[in-house]
């Protein structure tokens, strides 16, 4: 039994469920499927009561490696000072080496990466070439802006490595042979592969009881957090092989809400206390409690009043003279030109 935060697994009953997920697998496997891939992989599917308020990934070790030892992995390291990128690349070839690391198929240099990887055709070669990306922690913040949105597209993002650890090799082991949960705010499902269809029932189980055990001790989150587990390939349908009991409910209303619900209760208790005395009253007082009708008043005329007293004033201001037909007024100009002459004379 895998138990924490109320989380218990039946291993019993999840076996039975992997049996069944391989037995759907070897039908789908037939001869004359050309293109179908030697092992297919088993995720693990989460369902959350809650949406999470922050964006998680935690790293899930696994009892049995979940990667079969052909699949490719590419290496990138920093640059190192005073060298070029083929000898950054021999000088970390020799430190795998010497640290007994023999899982890495190729090694990238940041230059080299910069310069050689630049087309968009190149990087989408690179995304296909390999099945995991591995990165030096040094260097980690500066891929994105290279890598393109081919490796996030695809969920190939590179996952980080110390180079400088005394214990690399162990290192590089956990995180070829375990997984990855990335838990996101946006929705309340999460999935992480955590298994392929060439391992064995018992082998798939373990693995199944470790991830459960990850995920419910690091994800954060407070009170009930799984919901529901399933177990599904890439093909098939999701099996149920956890679920969760409906009276987690009440205690995630009280997480959220802890002081509404006493109010609650109190304006309940209110509401049924009033409709007690209504039904105990006597006939007479309802109907005295009745509301009559009150005509309706009609919209004084005041405002329209005063409109139109404002019009009048603007209508009674002065208007120029109106001359007589045949007479023209005199202009501004005629009178100065009497004017003047009077001005002189008076000189």
């Amino acid at each position: 039994m895998a138990e924490g935060k109320g989380v218990a697994l039946d291993r019993a009953q999840v076996k039975k469920a992997v049996q069944a997920l391989q037995a759907f697998l070897k039908t789908k496997s037939t001869p004359d499927a050309l293109f179908l891939e030697e092992t297919q992989q088993i995720s693990l599917l989460f369902t959350l009561w809650k949406v999470p308020k922050e964006a998680q990934t935690i790293r899930i070790p696994l009892p049995h490696g979940q990667r079969p030892d052909t699949d490719e992995i590419c290496l990138f390291t920093r640059d190192e000072p005073k060298m070029t990128s083929e000898q950054t690349q021999r000088f970390y070839k020799k430190l795998l080496e010497v640290k007994g690391v023999k899982n890495i198929s190729e090694i990238i240099p940041y230059k080299a990466l910069r310069t050689e990887y630049k087309p968009f055709e190149a990087k989408r070669r690179l995304v296909g070439n390999y099945d995991l990306f591995l990165s030096d922690e040094r260097v980690r913040r500066l891929l994105p802006s290279h890598l393109g949105k081919h490796f996030y597209e695809r969920k190939r993002e590179p996952l980080c490595v110390n180079l400088q650890s005394k214990q690399l090799a162990r290192d590089i082991q956990r995180v070829i042979q375990g997984t990855n949960l990335k838990v996101n705010k946006k929705g309340c499902c999460c999935m992480a592969r955590i298994a392929h269809s060439g391992m064995t029932a018992d082998e798939v189980t373990d693995n199944i009881e470790a991830a459960v055990q990850t995920v419910v001790s690091k994800i954060r989150a407070s009170g009930p957090v799984v919901k529901l587990i399933h177990l599904k390939s890439q093909t098939s349908v999701a099996l149920p092989i956890y679920t969760s009991d409906l009276s987690n409910l009440d205690s995630l209303m009280k997480e959220e809400n802890p002081t509404d619900l006493p109010k609650k209760e109190a304006k309940k208790k209110k509401k049924d206390g009033i409709k007690q005395t209504d039904a105990t009253g006597e006939e007479g007082k309802e109907e005295e409690e009745i509301p009559q009708l009150v005509p309706i008043a009609t919209p004084s005329k005041k405002p329209k009043l005063e409109k139109r007293s404002k019009k009048k004033q603007l209508e009674k201001a002065p208007k120029p003279p109106v001359s007589k037909k045949g007479k023209k007024s005199p202009s501004k100009l005629t009178k100065r030109a009497k004017r003047r002459p009077a001005r002189r004379t008076q000189k």
